[in-house]
């Protein structure tokens, strides 16, 4: 079993764009294993989160803990970008240098 990648989703109330990323992230999840956390961002935490990460708007997408997207949220963006990391070759040790 694969490591979920860890989806923070930055939300605000009456919020059309975090519904579409809330429906995005269910779809591409039955895909790709995703652990989802869901702050508020107009909260202390969500307001840090958003400013470090400079998400201007709602709905903020952080993957695996750096800025993905903010606004509306692309499926196959974030298909190709799971996808990459998934199949990116794990790096071994060069023990040639010892």
């Amino acid at each position: 079993m694969t490591t979920p990648h860890r989806i923070t989703l930055l939300t605000q109330a009456d919020c059309a764009l975090c519904e579409h990323a809330k429906q995005v992230l269910a779809k591409v999840g039955a895909d790709h294993p995703l652990a989802i956390t869901e702050i508020d961002l107009t909260s202390e935490e969500g307001m840090r989160l958003g400013t470090e990460a400079g998400v201007l708007f709602a709905p903020g997408i952080l993957l695996d803990g750096e800025p993905f997207s903010y606004g509306r949220l692309s499926e196959r963006k974030l298909r190709r970008t799971l996808t990459r990391v998934e199949t990116a070759p794990v790096p071994t040790p060069d023990r040639s240098a010892s």
